[in-house]
């Protein structure tokens, strides 16, 4: 078993934050997958990198995700769009973790670089900060 297949099964679900909720530019790469519901995880913050948010591991007052079903080829699409290595986790441009949900325990990606210079996102909605 290739190590899509056993994280997929290991978590089936994504919790998205930025470019890849519905009716932003990269909604089309979730292509196939289903839409379980909304949520704010208060155990990450979102940072404003400008063209698209980051997410760290650091509490906040919840950010606002999108949590779909998915499959390990979607997951394998998803790790393309974010730069994440499953062999190197720690050097693309995203890591990726399981977190608790209101809809099941689901992959969320983690920025990896520092976020000191960027700006908070206060609300938990990168949609009303963009």
């Amino acid at each position: 078993m290739n190590h899509l297949q056993s994280d997929i099964q290991r978590c089936p679900r994504v919790s998205v934050y930025g470019t890849l909720k519905q009716g932003q530019r990269n909604h089309h790469w979730l292509e196939g997958a289903t839409l379980i519901g909304h949520d704010r995880l208060a155990a990450i913050t979102l940072y404003d990198l400008g063209p698209y948010p980051g997410a760290k591991l650091a509490p906040s007052n919840g950010s606002v995700v999108e949590i779909y079903a998915i499959n390990a080829q979607q997951l394998k699409r998803l790790d393309q769009l974010e730069d994440y290595f499953h062999h190197a986790p720690n050097e693309g441009v995203y890591d990726r973790a399981v977190l608790a949900t209101r809809h099941g325990e689901a992959w969320c990606y983690l920025f990896n670089a520092n976020v000191e210079e960027q700006s908070k996102i206060s609300s938990g909605d990168w949609q009303d900060a963009s």
